[in-house]
């Protein structure tokens, strides 16, 4: 791969999840501050992006794998999307901003694959390239926190009670017409099934990796990767506002640390399967989960806020151990024949029907448990999908076998 095309490729990417990072943290408390969203609103609005995981194999077998080149494709649902930013910028009511948000992330989550199809397009050994490429996404994610918190400061106190945090649609809307432009400059990746090809809907979905529902050891973790997404919804839909409550100064940047924690321990996932396999790094990844949010009940922005930064901070440990760990794991268990089948099925039931389900349940507990004074009661709200992550991941313990065929990545 030549300088420009990676130069190109990196950019790419850096501007993709920067788009995503510089909305997505804060949209809690911009509903509940901007648009004075309910609990159940907020969760309706968070669900969008399930919807868009729905949704988007479709637009990408229907689409782009038949049809247009995946660089074009990517452009142009990256131009509409810089539209619809702006209309959530100037969106004053939660119904109508539901509305934009959703045609949002309809077209938004299918450019995650178009923007992996264009890299691995130009990739000669993507297990060794490709990481080197995506790094600079999550960069770009971290960059889009720092900015709000320390460069615009639309994040503090002050800010947020003038309604300053409806900047980062605006903020998000011009990176997105940024990428639509520079999107048509990209490298040409060409369709690659043909359009008189017969459509079958199964195929779109996942569904051929069904079949792999028949080993226990699979359906285990199957059903465990659609039970800890509940838990992981918490922290999306709450997070931001919850360490805002908690007077934590500069919480969008503080929420980077998960970022970088995410990359770190990234690089540590190998290591841990050799030494411990696939079932103990999953469970510490579990683990993780239910101590985060331990650490989030029971901590404070004033002489316990290092525990809010130590809940933020085991992000890697949460994501990586568990999701990441699940794709090597869904990768080997898979075979060639239906390795992409099988990533297709556990997205889908993770992001879409799991965290569909996640931010519909984190939404009414928030609704629904609130001090004397009206105010969210945040230590029930996190001791909650504490005591479900210690369920999925006591469940997993005693049922799953260990499982000496997963294949050992190299990052």
């Amino acid at each position: 791969m030549n300088t420009t095309t990676r130069f190109k490729l990196s950019l790419m990417m850096f501007l993709e999840f920067f788009i995503w990072g510089a909305w997505f943290v804060t949209l809690g408390t911009f509903l509940g501050n901007n648009l004075q969203a309910s609990g159940s609103e907020i969760a309706s609005v968070f669900s969008t992006q399930s919807w868009g995981a729905i949704i988007a194999p479709f637009i990408i077998g229907l689409i782009a794998d038949r049809y247009f080149n995946a660089e074009k494709i990517l452009g142009i649902l990256h131009l509409i999307g810089a539209f619809l930013m702006y209309q959530m910028y100037q969106s004053d009511e939660v119904g109508i901003f539901y509305t934009y948000v959703l045609s949002y992330m309809i077209l938004y989550m299918p450019t995650l694959a178009l923007v992996n199809s264009v890299a691995f397009n130009q990739m000669k050994d993507p297990e060794k390239e490709f990481a080197n490429i995506r790094v600079w996404g999550t960069i770009g994610w971290i960059l889009a926190g720092l900015s709000i918190s320390f460069l615009f400061h639309w994040d503090s106190a002050e800010a947020i009670s003038q309604g300053l945090l409806k900047n980062t649609f605006l903020l998000s809307g011009i990176a997105a017409f940024m990428l639509g432009i520079f999107s048509f400059t990209l490298p040409k990746t060409p369709p690659k099934v043909a359009s008189t090809e017969k459509i079958k809907i199964g195929d779109l979905l996942g569904f051929d990796a069904l079949k792999l529902l028949k080993d226990k050891n699979f359906a285990i973790f199957f059903v465990s990767s659609i039970l800890i997404c509940i838990p992981l919804a918490f922290y999306y839909q709450n997070a931001h506002p919850f360490l805002t409550d908690a007077g934590i100064e500069n919480p969008t940047g503080k929420m980077a640390i998960g970022q970088i924690s995410e990359a770190l321990f990234l690089l540590l996932i190998p290591m841990f399967f050799v030494r411990f396999g696939f079932k103990k790094t999953i469970l510490v990844g579990m683990l993780a989960w239910a101590l985060r949010y331990v650490l989030f009940a029971y901590g404070n922005g004033a002489d316990l806020s290092f525990m809010l930064i130590i809940g933020i901070a085991l992000h890697g440990i949460c994501y990586d151990f568990f999701f990441v760990s699940g794709q090597i794991y869904t990768n080997s268990k898979a075979g060639e024949k239906y390795k992409s089948a099988a990533q297709g099925l556990i997205t889908l039931a993770t992001y879409g029907l799991g965290m569909l389900i996640g931010f519909g349940v984190a939404g009414w507990i928030t609704d629904n448990y609130k001090t004397l004074d009206g105010a969210i009661d945040w230590e029930m709200v996190w001791v909650i999908p504490a005591g479900i992550s210690l369920v999925v991941f006591l469940l997993f313990a005693l049922l799953f076998k260990n499982d000496n065929k997963t294949e050992i990545p190299t990052i």
